[in-house]
């Protein structure tokens, strides 16, 4: 069983940037890959991005590729999105995902584990 925990969301302005985190439970998070996804007003849960069990792999979603950076400290029990040039679009909430499985790591489906999720706001 493992439990995440996002945190780091906020209210910003368009072009600002934020760092979210979320950090797991448990001794075997190094075991799990694990993923970003967002999910804004009335509309589907969407893929961010993901990292592999090592931190060596990482998968964007078009939408933010060269402005989301994905990581992880296994050390730490941790996975961050550091997340710059924010725009009006990114305005959802944030959710953290982790899965045993090896898979599409771009669907939601995927993941056995999720956060609550962190609402980020970028204003215009």
């Amino acid at each position: 069983q493992v439990q995440l925990v996002e945190s780091g969301g906020g209210l910003v302005q368009a072009g600002d940037s934020l760092r979210l985190s979320c950090t797991a439970s448990g001794r075997t998070f190094s075991t799990y890959a694990m993923g970003w996804f967002r999910q804004a007003p009335g509309k589907e849960r969407e893929f961010v991005s993901r990292i592999s069990r090592a931190g060596s792999i990482t998968q964007y979603a078009d939408s933010v590729k060269g402005r989301f950076t994905i990581s992880r400290d296994n050390a730490r029990n941790t996975v961050y999105l550091q997340m710059s040039s924010l725009k009006p679009e990114d305005t959802a909430v944030y959710l953290c995902a982790a899965t045993d499985k090896h898979t599409d790591y771009a669907r939601s489906d995927s993941y056995n584990y999720w956060g609550q999720g962190t609402q980020v706001t970028v204003s215009s």
